[in-house]
């Protein structure tokens, strides 16, 4: 496992070790005491699963009580996966990060809790897997505009994303909740 820290205080890039012969390969996505060596110390209590079609565009999400640390990886299919910075006193606050993940790259991203995530699909469909480190919370749950200009992410698209009616009305970082203290 190698893993690479990020210009962004927690987050990074993970590099599984995989084992490759005639039958397909074998490699492990977590394992704590690993994971704990290389600081990340996250108690991960939910997994989930999402399967989308190419042009799908799913987030930014974040919860405002509750926010979750995410371990999340692509399982078939390629996305561009983005985080931003929800941090106050973060110096990389209202800043994004984006990374290709694919099934063929093998790579995992550690996103800390304080960041908003999402992401689109670039192959005609993918299969996401992620921890949380805390359950999920509608109640507390908010959305980031996905293409709000203050956010400079450099979205690939083909056309115009499929988006949920929430994330439609995702709102610009001038007009959301943020945290104060992570």
């Amino acid at each position: 496992m190698d893993i690479q820290q990020t210009d962004f205080p927690g987050l990074c890039v993970i590099t599984s070790q995989v084992f490759s012969d005639k039958r397909g390969f074998f490699k492990e996505t977590y394992q704590q005491q690993r994971y704990q060596e290389a600081g990340i110390n996250e108690t991960f209590v939910q997994d989930n699963f999402s399967h989308s079609s190419g042009g799908i565009l799913r987030g930014l999400h974040y919860q405002i009580k509750r926010p979750q640390a995410k371990l999340v990886f692509v399982i078939q299919g390629e996305i561009l996966d983005v985080c931003v910075d929800l941090r106050k006193n973060s110096p990389t606050f209202g800043k994004s990060f984006q990374i290709k993940l694919t099934a063929e790259n093998h790579q995992q991203l550690f996103v800390p809790a304080g960041f908003a995530h999402g992401f689109y699909v670039l192959s005609p469909q993918a299969d996401f897997m992620y921890k949380c480190s805390d359950y999920y919370f509608p109640e507390y749950e908010r959305t980031l505009l996905w293409n709000d200009p203050a956010l400079e992410i450099d979205w690939p698209l083909n056309g115009e994303p499929i988006l949920s009616e929430k994330d439609q009305m995702g709102r610009p970082l001038n007009e959301s909740e943020i945290f104060e203290t992570l």
